[in-house]
């Protein structure tokens, strides 16, 4: 099956069933508020940690480096903003440890190790030898 599709169903359940659990032990109000309270929070630390992240990418700008993992981190922290905007505790929870940059740097380098190990597999190489013909040579192909 999809994982996008898969995502697309259970996600929602997942989180229905949260809804549910944690609504029992602290009630249908406090859980609305916690909802708000954690969407409030996480967005307005996301753009703290994205104005961070901005600056740091300038800095490296102005020192003619790449900055590829500011560009990166800037994307990461733009969908951890979603995540928390969207109502509902395990993407709460995912949002806010791609906000943080401890938990950034080790989800990035992880998820950055599965597409380097991929390339490592995939050896398109083809091993041969040249020769240079100028063109007054005798020999040609």
């Amino acid at each position: 099956m999809n994982p996008v599709l898969l995502t697309i169903i259970l996600v929602p359940i997942m989180e229905i069933y949260l809804f549910i659990k944690i609504g029992s032990q602290i009630g249908a109000f406090n859980t609305v508020l916690l909802i708000f309270l954690t969407a409030i929070i996480g967005v307005y630390y996301a753009k703290y940690e994205g104005l961070n992240t901005f600056k740091t990418g300038f800095s490296q700008i102005i020192k003619n480096e790449v900055p590829a993992y500011e560009i990166i981190s800037g994307a990461a922290i733009a969908f951890a903003a979603v995540l928390l905007i969207i109502p509902g505790f395990a993407t709460d929870l995912l949002g806010f440890s791609l906000i943080f940059p401890i938990t950034r740097k080790l989800i990035l380098k992880n998820f950055s190790n599965k597409f380097k190990k991929k390339d490592i597999k995939k050896n398109n190489f083809i091993d041969g030898e040249f020769e240079d013909i100028e063109d007054n040579d005798d020999r040609k192909i």
